[in-house]
C-alpha cells in the first residue's frame, strides 16, 4: 500500500514553479503526530496553497499576459482552482468516513494544471 499524505506532504502542479506543502485541518489524526489529509482536502488557501508561478494560457490571467506581451507565454502568480475531490484514493484507509489519499492520488485545478504528491512523509515500512 502507498503511504498516505500528512499534513506537510509536498504536492505539485504540472503548470506550477514550485512545491507547495499540503495544509491538512488538525482533527484528522489517527494514532500519529500529523493529521492525515482526505479527499475532500481540496479547498484552495485552506488545504492547497500556491504553486507559485502558473504558465498555462488557459489560466484567464496567464492568457492576458500573454496576449499583452504579444504572444510571449507570461507566466503569472499561481491561484488554485481547485473543485473537485481528489482522485484516485485510498478506498482501504478512511478518516472521520472519508477516503485519505495517497502517494498514487492526483487532483486538478479547473486551469487544467494536474496536482500530484511529490514526496511523502509517511515512511514506507517492508516487511520480509
Amino acid at each position: 500500500m502507498k503511504p498516505i499524505v500528512v499534513q506537510g506532504t509536498l504536492l505539485k502542479c504540472s503548470f506550477g514553479n514550485m512545491p507547495t506543502p499540503i495544509m491538512v485541518m488538525p482533527d484528522k489524526k489517527v494514532n500519529a503526530t500529523l493529521p492525515a489529509a482526505v479527499k475532500s482536502d481540496h479547498v484552495p488557501f485552506l488545504n492547497i496553497l500556491p504553486f507559485g508561478m502558473c504558465s498555462n494560457p488557459a489560466n484567464p490571467m496567464v492568457a492576458a499576459a500573454t496576449a499583452a506581451a504579444l504572444g510571449v507565454l507570461t507566466p503569472m502568480p499561481c491561484i488554485p482552482c481547485t473543485a473537485q475531490d481528489w482522485g484516485k484514493v485510498c478506498s482501504k484507509v478512511k478518516i472521520g468516513g472519508k477516503e485519505a489519499i495517497n502517494m498514487g492520488s492526483c487532483l486538478k485545478c479547473l486551469y487544467g494544471g494536474n496536482i500530484q504528491v511529490v514526496a511523502p512523509l509517511q515512511p514506507t515500512v517492508l516487511i520480509s
